[in-house]
């Protein structure tokens, strides 16, 4: 299964495949793993003393609390219609205790899995009664309404459909209020969500409804990719409002060259290239970019001249090693965690069902992965640029001591990510370099080595991150693997009834992120401005042929 939109680097896939095949003409697909036989739910005839593994049980580590299962399979048999899986659903809702919360909670997290959100809300609207009818229905419409916005408040806000459902639906509140007093609350938490000025009389909706000024995305983080090379870029993180010149700004000062003497072109696909004026907004409001940005001498653009030649690129390599480990790992901690504290749960359950519809849900998502693939890419990019031995092995001992930094402060992404680059064939095949690092650096490379062992379903990993307390920062795409196992191993729907007990098995995988995100993990960890500077705007090559002929170059095959 192809992992939808984000482009996983090479070496990334090649440590996630199952066995480590060397082959370098494989596609680039989801990493698979080694993984028990996936039981079908709904495989009748499956044998009781035959071993298997339900995902759920791979992908949670808590305990499964017999009343949450009980729950999930009381809803089995429920109709595949949006319409009857929310008759079902509000019909055993209790506002004043907990039954039904943990079911309400799995359908709001995996809905996309069953219906749309247009479908949702359609659905919604026809459970909301109308007139005199049942004061208990109404509240209880609204109270779901209101945990999906606890949930996916950006969705709710950002995307026209919903707004439009929440606008139908304030109108139907407010005209329940003369006779219901008691729904102010939830009117006003209406509101709130639709960011409308106070209205606590009866008005004419289509009149009166003047939503407020939505916030603009500038608040956003991203990670802007500007190339300086055919081959190679700068990674920049930065906010969706940044402009050309805090572009350029960026990029001159992490390559010591004069921003005077550079300009930003972006290269659509065609190949046309458009110069962007110094304070043009480089993302659009889809967070898109106008192309491939790129850095060009002001009197060479129409040539598209990279900026660094070799040589500058080279003296770049050795800036980290007069860098604190502990300062990079905290860094680097800091920058992964602003991006997994944005990350909504039920963007795994889009990400992984890839519909056209879901453009724009993932967001958060794929940054991180981005993210991921840019440090595996940096380590290799920073190896593979020191021309010489002494200062070589002095970067394979830093990585590996930032390696065990990111471990101790629950950094499981970053983690990941060096351990990997280390161990990508480009790095790997140093043996030169390999053979004079120290011996206790090669034990401890050994032992950080063995949590990402993908063995016995990433059994290592597994344990060792149940063991760690939040906050912290999970393997992304172990995750996504887990859900993707679950989605693609067990059928949606049986005989066209909901099967609920996947639906609890995918809520349940995704509720790991919620339960990472517990405490905020930046007020723990402090960072160095002149670290913090660096690790913002990584060099990185992301071409793998160019980085195999920079290995052979600095140890020549025998």
């Amino acid at each position: 299964h192809v992992l939808p939109r984000v482009e996983l680097s090479e070496p990334l896939l090649q440590r996630l495949k199952d066995g480590g095949s060397d082959s370098s003409s494989e596609r680039a697909t989801l990493p698979t793993f080694d993984v028990p036989y996936f039981r079908y739910i709904d495989d009748e005839g499956a044998e009781e003393d035959e071993w298997c593994g339900s995902s759920r049980s791979l992908s949670s580590f808590d305990e499964e609390d017999s009343s949450d299962s009980s729950l999930s399979h009381r809803y089995t048999g429920v109709p595949a219609t949006p319409e009857k899986v929310l008759e079902h659903l509000l019909s055993h809702l209790r506002l004043d205790e907990d039954c039904g919360k943990t079911l309400l909670d799995d359908f709001l997290l995996t809905y996309p899995v069953i219906m749309s959100t247009s479908d949702l809300c359609q659905a919604l609207l026809g459970q909301y009664p109308s007139g005199k009818e049942s004061l208990v229905r109404k509240r209880k419409v609204l109270h779901l309404l209101s945990e999906w916005s606890a949930l996916c408040r950006a969705t709710l806000q950002e995307d026209q459909h919903t707004r439009l459902f929440m606008k139908t639906l304030y109108g139907n509140v407010l005209d329940d209020l003369y006779e219901f007093p008691s729904l102010e609350k939830e009117l006003k938490d209406l509101q709130k969500l639709l960011r409308m000025q106070p209205l606590f009389h009866q008005l004419s909706l289509k009149e009166n409804w003047q939503p407020l000024r939505a916030p603009q995305t500038e608040g956003k983080e991203v990670l802007c990719r500007v190339y300086v090379t055919v081959d190679s870029y700068v990674s920049v993180r930065t906010h969706s409002a940044v402009t050309a010149q805090e572009l350029l700004a960026a990029v001159a000062d992490r390559l010591d060259c004069a921003e005077d003497d550079m300009v930003l072109v972006a290269v659509s696909y065609s190949r046309e290239k458009a110069l962007l004026q110094p304070h043009q907004c480089v993302y659009t409001n889809s967070l898109s970019t106008a192309g491939r940005l790129c850095v060009c001498r002001r009197d060479m653009t129409d040539l598209m001249s990279p900026v660094p030649d070799n040589a500058q690129l080279q003296q770049l390599a050795a800036r980290m090693l007069t860098m604190n480990t502990w300062d990079i790992a905290v860094a680097l901690t800091n920058c992964d965690w602003s991006l997994f504290s944005n990350l909504q749960e039920q963007e795994l359950v889009y990400f992984t069902l890839s519909r056209d519809s879901c453009a724009g849900h993932t967001v958060a998502l794929e940054l991180l992965l981005q993210r991921c693939n840019e440090v595996q890419q940096w380590v290799m990019t920073e190896v593979l640029l020191c021309p010489v031995l002494c200062k070589r092995v002095q970067l394979f001992k830093k990585f590996i001591k930032i390696a065990a930094h990111c471990k101790a402060q629950r950094n499981l992404n970053s983690f990941f990510a060096i351990i990997m680059g280390l161990n990508t064939a480009a790095v790997s095949r140093l043996s030169q370099t390999w053979e004079k690092v120290p011996g206790k650096f090669k034990k401890l490379f050994s032992e950080l080595e063995s949590l990402t062992d993908p063995s016995f379903n990433h059994k290592a990993y597994r344990d060792a991150f149940k063991k760690m307390k939040s906050p912290k920062i999970p393997f992304l795409p172990l995750l996504l693997k887990d859900i993707t196992f679950i989605h693609e191993g067990n059928k949606t729907f049986l005989d066209n009834l909901v099967n609920f007990e996947k639906m609890h098995m995918i809520a349940d995988t995704v509720r790991i992120v919620r339960q990472c995100q517990t405490d905020h993990m930046g007020k723990y960890l402090k960072e160095s401005a002149e670290v913090r500077a660096y690790i913002n705007y990584l060099h990185i090559i992301d071409n793998q042929q160019t980085l195999f002929e920079l290995s052979h170059r600095l140890e020549p095959k025998v």
